[in-house]
């Protein structure tokens, strides 16, 4: 049992998300996995802190620290979402997550990209991605009926909303996509998550925001995070709009995580877990990201 080192209340005032690592492609010896700094720029924006989730770990590791953050957050990337290290600990995670808002740990999750085709993957148990023509491509949302009683929007102001309907503010940088017919015909996706929106690259309709109708589990094939933090790319919106949703996204997932009351067993164990116990390194030259940080994450043997 953790043992609380500030008073709870209604809401979490302190809330710490996990952001999930993943492999470097091209490793050096203190360089196997890293995290994009966006996603946790794009958290700390709405006033929560950071706890990077090292992929490799052993499966206590992995519940120790589920029942010390307040939600978790699958970022963007390339590597395998059947076999990986991001797999593994996504699918920990994610059934972690299940499991605990089965019976009313309210636990949330949200998958951005790369993380969201992981959520589907975790969610179906089928590889069931479509290529899709959408690497490095800005678009408007077409938005369902579903977002009239959504979670996710609820709070975006109207002009927003519209603004999301009818200017490319959101950067697509992916290869795979779910085909809306494909959800519209996969019974565990069909009843597990509620589309909020989708897009077209011409050919082959794709689901492009979800969340699941009775758990706090969202995806977004495209990238908010990037509109007010990345900058090597001319595809990226940094309209006042494209900024606003950043920001709108981001206070919407921290609230989520706010009414979760997991907490680390003791203030020096939280402290020496959050990623201020790194240094982000520059990379804008030489990616398409501003900053990484970079861990050294052993293999394990399963």
């Amino acid at each position: 049992m953790c043992l609380p080192f500030y008073s709870s209340a209604k809401i979490n005032d302190r809330p710490i998300i996990g952001v999930l690592a993943q492999e470097v492609y091209s490793q050096k010896p203190n360089q196997t996995a890293y995290i994009a700094a966006s996603y946790v720029k794009f958290l700390e924006s709405a006033g929560a802190r950071v706890v990077p989730v090292m992929i490799n770990q052993p499966m206590e590791e992995y519940k120790k620290l589920f029942n010390s953050i307040n939600g978790i957050l699958y970022p963007g990337g390339g590597v395998s979402i059947i076999s990986s290290g991001y797999e593994r600990a996504a699918k920990i995670f994610y059934e972690l997550a299940i499991e605990a808002n089965s019976r009313g740990d309210y636990f949330p999750v949200w998958g951005t990209c790369l993380g969201f085709e992981q959520l589907m993957y975790l969610t179906s148990e089928k590889t069931i991605l479509s290529q899709t023509n959408t690497s490095g491509v800005a678009l408007p949302l077409n938005f369902t009926n579903e977002i009239k009683d959504s979670r996710m929007f609820k709070d975006f102001p109207a002009e927003l909303i519209e603004d999301l309907a009818t200017e490319a503010l959101t950067e697509n940088s992916h290869k795979w996509s779910l085909a809306v017919l494909t959800h519209n015909t996969n019974e565990e996706l069909n009843m597990f998550y509620k589309v909020l929106s989708t897009n077209t690259d011409g050919k082959v309709e794709f689901v492009s925001t979800v969340e699941a109708y009775d758990s706090p589990i969202y995806g977004t094939q495209w990238h908010p995070e990037k509109n007010a933090f990345e900058w090597t790319s001319p595809y990226i919106p940094h309209s006042p709009s494209a900024i606003k949703t950043t920001f709108y996204l981001a206070q919407f997932f921290v609230s989520e995580a706010r009414k979760n009351f997991h907490k680390f067993e003791s203030e020096d164990e939280e402290s020496k877990a959050l990623i201020y116990n790194y240094n982000p390194v520059f990379t804008g030259p030489k990616s398409g990201l501003e900053q990484i940080y970079f861990f050294r994450c052993f293999t394990l043997d399963i």
